[in-house]
C-alpha cells in the first residue's frame, strides 16, 4: 500500500500565498506522474497542475501564472506553491501518485486525504 500525506492548507487571505506539500511512503518502486486537484463546495474534483517524473508540468487554465508544481523524487515529494490566491481558489486539495509498487508490476492511482485551503477576507 502507499500513503500520501499532505499538509500545508489553511486560511489565507486574498493575495496571500500558500505551499502545498506532499509526501508519498509505502510500497513504492517508482512514480510517474503527480498532481494536485481540488474540489470546490458542490463542484466535482478538477486538476489544478501535474508534473512527471521528468519534470514537465501542466496547469488549470485558471491558476497559471500563480501557482507552481514542484517535486523532488528522491523523497517522492510534490509541492504546490499558491500565490496570489483568490477566493474561487477555495476548496479542499488532493495530492495524487500514479505510483508502481514492483518492476513488473502495474499502474495504480493513489490519494491522499486532502487539505482545506480557504482565501477569505
Amino acid at each position: 500500500q502507499v500513503q500520501l500525506a499532505e499538509s500545508g492548507g489553511g486560511l489565507v487571505q486574498p493575495g496571500g500565498s500558500l505551499r502545498l506539500s506532499c509526501a508519498a511512503s509505502g510500497s513504492i518502486f517508482t512514480i510517474t506522474s503527480m498532481g494536485w486537484y481540488r474540489q470546490a463546495p458542490g463542484k466535482e474534483r478538477e486538476l489544478v497542475a501535474g508534473i512527471t517524473s521528468g519534470g514537465s508540468t501542466n496547469y488549470a487554465d485558471s491558476v497559471k501564472g500563480r501557482f507552481t508544481i514542484s517535486r523532488d523524487n528522491a523523497k517522492n515529494t510534490v509541492y504546490l506553491q499558491l500565490n496570489s490566491l483568490k477566493p474561487e481558489d477555495t476548496g479542499v486539495y488532493y495530492c495524487n501518485a500514479v505510483v508502481r509498487n514492483s518492476p513488473w508490476g502495474n499502474w495504480y492511482d493513489y490519494w491522499g486525504q486532502g487539505t482545506q485551503v480557504t482565501v477569505s477576507s
